[in-house]
């Protein structure tokens, strides 16, 4: 396999890499940072964006699978923003691609382009769940554009599939773990009322496989091909249950404290219309979209990548955990 890799100094854009490495693949990576650690490991690394044409089309040349992981992840910041990364770059690399002759397209996407407006329990979703009318961030509604994009340029000769792996975690350079880790250690996480409802998680091995065996799979034809699936361990947990086996894993205290739902919501519109006065570009350290995470349910069903790639996720949240800690001692972190 001849691959490119895009955001391939990202979190999962890495663990991608090392594993499509370990199968004998040469690899190119697209990023906009430069990434000497992934050049020693013999990769070649392309600087740039997806959303430039010509960065685009040197990256797709002479390369048979596209691994596109690249996107502008958030719950904040200027739309254009999230267009320019997620949907005008997708387009840019599908066009280069099929200039390419590339044969294979695997994207990232995420379970958040089904989401609806204003939250909802999600309880076992499949893949026949629609697309909402309307979206509850630019990130989701950016992302459910590009995943559109890249089914549709399905055909006899280029093979798509979409991948929607549910909050990927695990060892390494992960925002998620270590934004839970921080605020965790400074006393700042609070559980919401006496919410703790059911999420799904994927640890970063099994996401990476996931893709690894969608391009396997996938060829004109086959039965991936043209379609979107979820991915996650296959086992829903308190969302509660999850932050605190990821504090005790970097023997952080659990979290304790609570404030009520009403309470809650009325700061993180103060902190919105805050953050939006001043025009600030990081997010607020609470925002209505974040509260609707924390006290709806989102799991969904993995038996279509279970039948069509073979997917098994192989290890247990607990083994995860158990890498985790191992990676925190190692790092001294």
């Amino acid at each position: 396999m001849k691959a490119l890799v895009t955001g391939g100094g990202g979190f999962l854009g890495g663990a991608l890499v090392r594993l499509l490495l370990s199968k004998g693949a040469e690899v190119r990576v697209l990023a906009r940072g430069s990434y000497p650690e992934l050049e020693a490991l013999g990769v070649e690394c392309l600087q740039g964006s997806v959303a430039d044409e010509d960065a685009a089309g040197r990256a797709c040349l002479g390369r048979d699978t596209v691994f596109h992981a690249a996107a502008k992840v958030g719950m904040w910041g200027r739309y254009e923003d999230f267009y320019n990364a997620n949907v005008l770059g997708t387009a840019n690399l599908l066009a280069a691609a099929k200039a390419a002759g590339t044969a294979r397209f695997v994207f990232t996407s995420t379970p958040s382009v089904v989401y609806p407006r204003g939250g909802r329990d999600v309880n076992g979703w499949d893949e026949s769940v629609p697309y909402p009318a309307e979206f509850d961030s630019f990130y989701a509604e950016t992302k459910a554009r590009a995943e559109r994009l890249v089914l549709k340029a399905n055909s006899m000769r280029f093979a798509t599939t979409a991948l929607r792996p549910h909050l990927v975690w695990g060892p390494g350079r992960d925002h998620m773990i270590a934004t839970i880790i921080a605020r965790g250690r400074a006393g700042r996480l609070r559980r919401i009322g006496d919410f703790n409802e059911l999420i799904d998680v994927t640890y970063i091995d099994d996401a990476a496989n996931a893709h690894w065996l969608a391009a396997e799979k996938l060829r004109p034809g086959a039965a991936c091909a043209g379609k979107a699936y979820f991915i996650s361990q296959g086992d829903p947990r308190p969302n509660w249950d999850i932050v605190n086996m990821i504090l005790a894993a970097a023997g952080a205290p659990p979290v304790s404290r609570s404030v009520p739902y009403t309470a809650a919501r009325a700061a993180a519109a103060v902190l919105e219309a805050a953050w939006r006065l001043v025009r600030a570009e990081s997010e607020p350290p609470l925002t209505r979209f974040v509260l609707q995470q924390l006290t709806t349910a989102h799991w969904f069903d993995i038996s279509a990548a279970r039948r069509d790639l073979g997917y098994a996720p192989a290890l247990t949240i607990e083994q995860g955990m158990e890498r985790l800690k191992e990676w925190f001692c190692s790092a001294g972190k």
